[in-house]
């Protein structure tokens, strides 16, 4: 059985987790919405599609680029912390 402390624990460290991994696509998301958002105050073009694809496009890069550190920080969560409390350890 869990006590508060390994709980509350855990549940720290899923978040910083969560952070960590979300940190890079969320940055990179904000400065295209930045960079796009700029011109097309500068040109005066509001284009829906304008704001829409550039960041669809630059999300998926470095989505793809961050895989690898993505997963190898979830399995590291999981296998030191996630199932040694399942399996009871």
């Amino acid at each position: 059985m869990l006590n508060e402390g390994v709980y509350y624990d855990t549940l720290r460290q899923g978040l910083w987790i969560a952070v960590t991994i979300s940190a890079p696509i969320l940055t990179v998301a904000l400065i295209a919405g930045l960079v796009i958002g700029l011109f097309q105050a500068l040109t005066s073009v509001q284009e829906m599609t304008l704001t829409f694809v550039p960041k669809l496009v630059a999300i998926g890069l470095v989505f793809w680029a961050t895989m690898g550190f993505m997963t190898r920080t979830l399995t590291t969560y999981f296998d030191a912390t996630i199932v040694p409390l399942i399996s009871g350890g």
